[in-house]
């Protein structure tokens, strides 16, 4: 695949590292809860490098109202027995696994992956409601690597003010408690001029 990508100027180590995993945390209305960290990962450009490769992304589509549309992204999804295609996502998912412990009370296991090739990439509001997240809380955990794109979060159903979180270049936001069910995230195409993005989502099994 071959996107161009511009390296950050903030993250010039040759070799990706975790730093020490010291996320802050943002209480949220009805019982949710929102971590954040940037640049949890240094030399984020050589895991971003591996993604933009040839990794098995697909493009989908899905149904609008009474057409077809391309969904407005690349997507990848690597089951809990699948090896992940950069050793430093192994180690977050275990890193992770271990701090969210108590809350989450089982380790991540599967990894989904969404590639924004551009700012005319996106995805709409949603939760991540397929499964035990509907009913239950969680904790979904999410890395990314490459240009920075806001993730913004607001109460189900509108209305409010939205919350931004830009991420990129190696920054962590995990979004625990009732996050999935009483809120909605998303990430809003941009006319800005934008690189590649890939957005590396941890979650525990029985959640998408």
């Amino acid at each position: 695949m071959a996107l161009a990508h511009q390296p950050s100027i903030w993250d010039l180590a040759e070799e990706a590292v975790l730093t020490s995993l010291r996320p802050a945390r943002h209480a949220l209305a009805r019982g949710a809860w929102v971590d954040h960290q940037p640049g949890w990962v240094t030399g984020s450009d050589a895991v971003l490098e591996v993604l933009l490769g040839d990794i098995g992304w697909r493009a989908d589509r899905r149904q609008m109202y009474e057409r077809e549309v391309a969904v407005p992204r690349l997507l990848r999804w690597y089951g809990g027995g699948e090896a992940l295609p950069h050793p430093l996502l192994t180690r977050a998912r275990e890193a992770l696994s271990a701090r969210y412990a108590e809350e989450l009370g089982e380790p991540f296991v599967t990894a989904g992956m969404c590639l924004y090739r551009d700012g005319r990439d996106s995805v709409a509001w949603h939760g991540d409601r397929i499964g035990r997240g509907r009913s239950a809380d969680t904790v979904v955990a999410i890395v990314s690597f490459g240009s920075p794109r806001p993730l913004l979060l607001r109460p189900a159903g509108g209305g409010g003010e939205s919350l931004r979180f830009p991420l990129g270049h190696g920054d962590l936001v995990v979004m625990g408690g009732s996050c999935q069910r009483t809120w909605e995230h998303c990430i809003p195409k941009t006319a800005k001029p934008v690189g590649p993005r890939v957005s590396v989502q941890f979650r525990p099994r029985g959640v998408a």
